[in-house]
C-alpha cells in the first residue's frame, strides 16, 4: 500500500481551500495548505471583505446629509482616506491571523510558497517535495487587463485598496458588479467618477429591470456612467491620464480602474504536466463531484469558473471534504444560490430574472413595486427603492425575487431561504409583514404587472 506525506494536500489558502483543509483536518486527515500571499485569498484580502467596508465608508457621506432631516446639525465632515486605509489594513490583518490559527488549531501544516504540481500525487513547494493521496487546487482568480494602448498605466480592483493618493477624478472601465462597486464606493468618498461600459447597459445577466434601475440611481447620485463607450487608448499626461475613448473624445483622470473580467489562477501550477484538463482560459475542468481528469486531484471555487462566489466555494469545499473523508451524503445546489451587488443603492437577487424564467419556464407572472423609502420622506434623497417577484404561473411558485434599496442583501437572504424551499406567492402572500419596513413590500404586492 502506498504511503504519502498527506492524505489532503491544499494548494490555495482563500476561503474555499481554508475550509476544505479546516474540515479534513478535524476529520482526522494529515493535511498541508500551501499559500504564496495572505491567508484568505481574494475575498479577505482584495475582495468581499474590504469592498464591503470601504461600501460602508461611502455610505457616511450620504448619512451626514439626510440627518438634517432628522433634525441633526452637522458640520460639513471631512474624509481622512489614509485613516481608512491604516484601519481596514488592521482588520484585514487580524482576519489574516484568525486564518492561521484556525488551521493550526485543527492540525493543518501551513506552507508559506507557491505550489507546484509534479504528478498526480506530487507537489513541489520551495524546492521540497509532498506527496498526499488527495491534491485540492483551491488558486482561485486574478482580474485581466485586455490588450490596449497604455494597459501599464491602469489598475485593478486588487489595487483600489491602497491607492496613493486619493484619485479625485476617477475613471472605471467595465460594466460588471465589481466595476459597479467601486464606481458607487469611490464617488461615495468624494471621487468625481466616469464609468465607461461597452454594453448597452451595466450588469449582464442581472434582470434586465434591476440593470436599468441601478443604472438610474447611480446616475441621479452623481455617478458620470456612459454605455457604449469604449477604450481606444490611456496615456499619461501633465495633468495625470488621459482615457481616448473610441469615438475621439478625450477623458483626465488620476487613476484608471479596469473591471472588465477575471481569469482562473493557474499560472505555473504545472497542471498540464500533470494531465488535469483545462477549459476556457485555463479553467480546471470538475465532474459534479470537483474530481479532474486526473481522480487524485480535485478542484474547486473560482478556479473552475463557474459560479465566482466566496459561499459557493465554502459550500463546496464542505462537499469535497464529506465525500473524500465523510460518509458522501452532503450536496451542493446550485439552484437559488442569492447574491447581492454593493453598490448604492445595493443589489440583492435570488433565482431567475424576468427573461430566464419566461424561457424555462414558459407563462409567469410578474409582480413589482417601486417607491421612496420612509427613510427618505424626510432624508431629502430622491433615492428611490425596486422590489420584484417573478412567479412561475403553472405551479405559483416563486422563481425569481430581486431588490434595488438599503440593506438589500439583508433582506434577500432571508427571503432565498424561502424560495430554496420551494415557497409560493400563495405562502408569501399569507406570510404578515413586518410594519414599517421595505422588506414587507415582498409579501404585500398584489396585483401583477400589467393587470
Amino acid at each position: 500500500m502506498t504511503s504519502f506525506d498527506f492524505d489532503l494536500f491544499v494548494i490555495g489558502g482563500g476561503s474555499g481551500g481554508v475550509r476544505a483543509a479546516r474540515m479534513a483536518a478535524q476529520r482526522g486527515a494529515r493535511v498541508a495548505v500551501a499559500e504564496s500571499g495572505a491567508l484568505g485569498g481574494t475575498c479577505v484580502n482584495v475582495g468581499c471583505i474590504p469592498k464591503k467596508l470601504y461600501s460602508y465608508a461611502a455610505h457616511y457621506a450620504e448619512a451626514f446629509e439626510e440627518a438634517r432631516g432628522f433634525g441633526w446639525n452637522i458640520s460639513a465632515p471631512t474624509f481622512d482616506w489614509s485613516r481608512l486605509k491604516a484601519n481596514r489594513a488592521k482588520e484585514i490583518s487580524r482576519l489574516n491571523g484568525v486564518y492561521l490559527n484556525l488551521l493550526t488549531g485543527a492540525a493543518a501544516k501551513v506552507i508559506n510558497g507557491r505550489a507546484m504540481l509534479l504528478d498526480a500525487h506530487t507537489v513541489e513547494v520551495n524546492g521540497a517535495r509532498h506527496t498526499a493521496a488527495h491534491i485540492l487546487v483551491a488558486t482561485g482568480g486574478y482580474p485581466v487587463v485586455p490588450e490596449i494602448e497604455g494597459r501599464e498605466l491602469v489598475v485593478t480592483s486588487d489595487d483600489m485598496f491602497d491607492l496613493d493618493p486619493f484619485p479625485k477624478r476617477l475613471v472605471v472601465v467595465g460594466g460588471g458588479y465589481i466595476a459597479c462597486e467601486f464606481a458607487s464606493i469611490f464617488h461615495g468618498l468624494g471621487a468625481q467618477v466616469t464609468q465607461l461600459v461597452r454594453a448597452p447597459q451595466v450588469l449582464r445577466g442581472f434582470d434586465d429591470e434591476v440593470r436599468d434601475f441601478i443604472a438610474a440611481e447611480m446616475r441621479k447620485a452623481g455617478v458620470d456612467l456612459r454605455t457604449n463607450a469604449g477604450v481606444a487608448a490611456v496615456r499619461r499626461s501633465a495633468a495625470g491620464l488621459q482615457v481616448q475613448l473610441k469615438d475621439g473624445q478625450i477623458l483626465e483622470a488620476d487613476t484608471v480602474l479596469y473591471a472588465t473580467g477575471r481569469a482562473p489562477n493557474v499560472a505555473g501550477l504545472g497542471l498540464e504536466a500533470a494531465g488535469v484538463a483545462q477549459g476556457k482560459d485555463g479553467a480546471i475542468v470538475v465532474d459534479a463531484h470537483y474530481q479532474t481528469s486526473v481522480p487524485s486531484i480535485h478542484a474547486l471555487g473560482d478556479v473552475t469558473a463557474r459560479v465566482q462566489l466566496t459561499p459557493v466555494a465554502l459550500g463546496e469545499a464542505m462537499v469535497l471534504v464529506d465525500r473524500l473523508f465523510g460518509n458522501g451524503q452532503r450536496a451542493m445546489g446550485y439552484d437559488y444560490i442569492p447574491t447581492a451587488v454593493f453598490t448604492h443603492p445595493n443589489i440583492g437577487t435570488v433565482g431567475f430574472s424576468e427573461t430566464e424564467a419566461r424561457e424555462k419556464f414558459g407563462e409567469v407572472t410578474v409582480f413589482r413595486s417601486d417607491f421612496k423609502p420612509l427613510k427618505h420622506t424626510l432624508s431629502g434623497s430622491s433615492e428611490r427603492t425596486l422590489m420584484k417577484l417573478v412567479v412561475e404561473t403553472a405551479s405559483d411558485r416563486v422563481v425569481g425575487l430581486h431588490m434595488v434599496g438599503p440593506d438589500a442583501g439583508e433582506i434577500v437572504q432571508g427571503f432565498a431561504v424561502a424560495m430554496k424551499a420551494g415557497a409560493t406567492k400563495a405562502v408569501f402572500d399569507s406570510t404578515i409583514g413586518i410594519h414599517p419596513t421595505a422588506a414587507e413590500e415582498f409579501v404585500t404586492m398584489r396585483t401583477p404587472v400589467g393587470a
